[in-house]
């Protein structure tokens, strides 16, 4: 992992702080990302956002995905101000083995999810394994999301 990440798991474990991980491509911001880490927020001390990469992003919506590049998207998420820290997940960050290591390696307290997030059951099992525990946060609202949105500007095109 990342040198900064690093450091801020250190700070957290001297701290004492619990801490909540979030996972997601947040590509075009609106305002249910926003009540998403609003909420998600307030499960512990501190949140901790990791980002798709660009990589894992075209696999999971496709070619023409993202329309902001992980580089920008982190700087998007950044300027809302609400996560501790944000990193970028691994290229290869698609099989259970990695996303066990990951929980292993940061030891989160809580994962907050939307009420549509795949894989949950799988989650939750993973992160029952380390002491932690899933927690929907949010319920999905259809009219708000970055693929509906892009929808809506390319009929408008």
């Amino acid at each position: 992992m990342e040198q900064g990440l690093d450091h801020f798991l250190a700070e957290r474990a001297k701290a004492k702080k619990t801490l909540t991980l979030v996972t997601g491509v947040f590509d075009l911001l609106h305002q249910e990302h926003r009540n998403f880490l609003l909420k998600a927020k307030q499960l512990g001390d501190l949140l901790l956002i990791g980002l798709e990469s660009d990589v894992r992003v075209k696999q999971l919506k496709g070619a023409n995905r993202p329309i902001n590049n992980q580089a920008q998207r982190l700087v998007n998420l950044r300027a809302w101000n609400i996560a501790d820290y944000i990193f970028i997940l691994p290229e290869n960050f698609s099989k259970s083995a990695e996303h066990r290591h990951l929980i292993e390696y940061i030891r989160p307290n809580f994962m907050a999810i939307s009420s549509h997030t795949a894989f949950a059951l799988e989650k939750e099992a993973i992160l029952a394994d380390f002491g932690a525990k899933l927690v929907v946060v949010h319920k999905f609202n259809p009219q708000f999301s970055s693929s509906l949105m892009i929808k809506n500007i390319k009929k408008r095109s």
